[in-house]
């Protein structure tokens, strides 16, 4: 049960004077539906309305609020606006309006009436005039008139004095609630109370205020982090009381795979495997992340722990977010198994019939060992006599209901989860901070690395002819097509000009892949650019995980400037992966804005997929991030990554600490640390401490 004392801030915001439903709705798309949510909707700049000059010292686009007296109206007709003019000793001012209706500025502003006006000047024919004031007041109304106001974003419909009014009216129910953080660290970082942090943070008073590290929005920062780090500092503490298996291999099927690889394992995956297999061989059950750049033989360790659990009696998983990257894989671990004489079976939603009931009855009675496939894993009928291991790809791609439905085919099962996406360590930790993490952070040998170069739209005409010279000395070449605005309509159809722009330079033998195709005939296209019928392959972004074209030497990039860096660097990642010397021309539209630049030179600077991740949370902020939206990483509303990267890291350890004194939070800052949990909605994690 959420505590009592939260229940004014978990109230819909309709409990506030003034919104009634269709309001909510404005303000549920703008912060979300409880009151709480617009304590948490930080404002974004401040106005300052302290400057009062006379009239005759105005300047165009000062904010002002001035004392004048109302001399006349001049009523508008049709599109003509209507104008009250007003005075004081030094000058004239005009007010001007647009789309009055009835007597409203008759009775606001009556001829003779001393008012103060607040509001933004602009000159018209030489004469300054503000159109439609902020403020209009009478001179005993001055208590209405804050000197600072908070600026907040907005949404369509719902206007400036809207917004400040609803949240003034949300901090009237901000309760005083308990402590929660380390006595020592609120004294250290001089934070206020939870209630004053709340309430100053809506009041700024200056600009610097509004700064990420001000410390009432530090210490509002530090509670959504750390009720982040409590909740998934619970689940860990949870799974490491759940009951798995020791699973420590013989050696026998691994040791002929290994010798039989034709290259040396690199110091990073003899680390990375050291550590799954020590985690296998506990009597818990393993949940470890295998983070590896592109390229970094992430296959290779996976089908080393798969085939631990073959040589202790059971089997393995690996299951794929597509068909084509699960028929990659399978082909690959094929070719590495054959030495240890192991059978790798494949079971996508292609295998049908007599093809499926076989690979059906070979996995349920143990014959078939280890099994590759995507969704299709998870059908009903589809079981394992003794499943021991799941390694799920590209993990951000599946939901957590999907990950568990796997691992639940078998009793007390390790899971491996892989990613090609590199993520900073800050986001490391705020998402994945119940998982242990091991990161391949080397290439192996031989492989060369890209010639990155940036080149000017101006010069496309260039760009196309030296596309056309590489496949006429046989080269493969995927032209990548640039993002318009995040909508898929427009992201097509520029896929589609360019397809017929550059379809002369190999008639019949450029394909075209892009995300509204059906995922068979996006297939058939891939399968055709990695077999021998396609040489040049016009895409959009779909081509970006996972799907290994060896012969693939030359990428150009459209409209680099709009990507991410992290995404710049997955598609270049598709290239490079062969012995040969491999070329990714970013093609970008002049000028660049100094983000856009500096993001093109890291690209050019470095291969080092964890270097880009930090350098592209730091030019872009964690919203942004590639894989943020779809990995199911939480939304921090009050925490900035990359400003509050220290609190991430305290409030890690701090979490960690208070969980081995007080497991049960049952100390007085234990019930403190549920109220926190319940604030930030983290209800779930509350359930994890009566499961224990």
């Amino acid at each position: 049960m959420r505590p009592a004392i939260l229940d004014p801030l978990f109230a819909s915001v309709t409990v506030l004077p003034g919104i009634g439903s269709q309001l909510a709705k404005l303000f549920e798309r703008l912060a979300g539906p409880l009151v709480v949510d617009l304590l948490w909707h930080l404002p974004s700049g401040i106005v300052d309305r302290r400057s009062s000059p006379p009239i005759k010292e105005l300047q165009p686009d000062q904010i002002v609020t001035i004392a004048v007296r109302v001399e006349a109206h001049q009523p508008g007709r049709g599109p003509r606006p209507y104008r009250v003019i007003c005075a004081d000793a030094t000058g004239r001012l005009t007010l001007t309006y647009f789309n009055v209706k009835g007597d409203y500025l008759a009775r606001l502003l009556p001829v003779g009436a001393e008012r103060v006006v607040s509001g933004r000047v602009e000159f018209y024919n030489g004469a300054p005039q503000i159109a439609h004031p902020d403020l209009v007041l009478r001179p005993d109304e001055l208590d209405r008139l804050k000197p600072i106001e908070p600026v907040y974003p907005l949404t369509a419909g719902l206007v400036p004095r809207l917004v400040q009014r609803a949240v003034a009216t949300a901090l009237d129910r901000a309760p005083d609630l308990p402590e929660w953080i380390d006595p020592h660290l609120g004294e250290r970082r001089i934070w206020p109370a939870w209630a004053e942090a709340v309430r100053r943070v809506h009041s700024p008073t200056s600009e610097a205020d509004l700064s990420p590290t001000e410390p009432a929005r530090e210490r509002l920062a530090y509670d959504e982090v750390f009720a982040s780090q409590l909740a998934v500092a619970l689940v860990r503490a949870l799974r490491r009381r759940e009951q798995g298996r020791a699973i420590v291999g013989s050696g026998a099927l691994t040791g002929r795979v290994e010798k039989g690889l034709g290259f040396a394992l690199t110091g990073a995956q003899r680390m990375a495997i050291a550590e799954i297999a020590a985690d296998m061989a506990q009597p818990r059950r393993m949940m470890r992340l295998l983070q590896g750049d592109v390229g970094s033989g992430k296959t290779v360790v996976a089908l080393l722990a798969m085939l631990a659990a073959v040589e202790n009696g059971g089997q393995a998983a690996l299951m794929a977010p597509t068909e084509i990257l699960a028929r990659q894989h399978h082909a690959t671990l094929q070719r590495h198994a054959a030495a240890a004489h192991v059978e790798i079976g494949l079971l996508t939603g292609r295998e049908k019939g007599r093809a499926r009931a076989s690979m059906l009855a070979s996995l349920a009675s143990g014959l078939t060992p280890v099994v590759v496939g995507t969704h299709a894993l998870l059908q009903p009928d589809v079981e394992f006599r003794d499943l021991a291991l799941v390694v799920i790809d590209e993990q951000h791609r599946f939901g957590v209901e999907q990950r568990l439905a796997l691992s639940a085919k078998g009793r007390d099962a390790d899971t491996l989860l892989m990613s090609a996406t590199p993520i900073p360590r800050t986001l490391m930790m705020t998402a994945y901070g119940d998982l242990d993490v091991s990161r391949l952070t080397e290439k192996p040998p031989g492989r060369r690395p890209v010639d990155t170069r940036t080149v000017a739209l101006e010069r496309l005409d260039d760009v196309v002819a030296a596309v056309g010279r590489a496949l006429g000395q046989k080269a493969k070449v995927y032209w990548i097509c640039p993002m318009v605005e995040e909508s898929e309509s427009a992201d097509l159809a520029a896929a589609e000009e360019r397809h017929r722009a550059l379809a002369p330079l190999a008639p019949g033998r450029v394909g075209l892949v892009h995300g509204r195709m059906r995922a068979h005939d996006k297939d058939n296209a891939m399968a055709g650019f990695a077999g021998g019928e396609i040489d040049l392959l016009v895409a959009t972004t779909v081509i970006e995980v996972g799907v290994d074209v060896p012969d693939a030497t030359v990428m150009v990039i459209e409209h680099a400037e709009r990507f991410g860096l992290a995404q710049l660097h997955q598609l270049r990642g598709r290239i490079g992966r062969g012995d040969k010397r491999s070329t990714c021309l970013l093609l970008y539209q002049s000028p660049l804005g100094a983000v856009a630049k500096r993001r093109l030179e890291i690209l050019r600077e470095t291969e080092d997929g964890f270097r880009i991740a930090e350098e592209d949370l730091r030019l872009r902020g964690a919203g942004e991030v590639l894989g943020t939206r779809q990995s199911g990483l939480p939304s921090l509303r009050l925490a900035d990554l990359a400003a509050h990267e220290e609190l991430i890291a305290i409030a890690h350890d701090d979490a960690r600490l208070v969980l081995e004194r007080d497991p049960q939070l049952e100390s007085e800052r234990g019930h403190a640390l549920r109220v926190l949990l319940y604030l930030f909605r983290r209800d779930e994690a509350v359930q994890y401490l009566r499961a224990g």
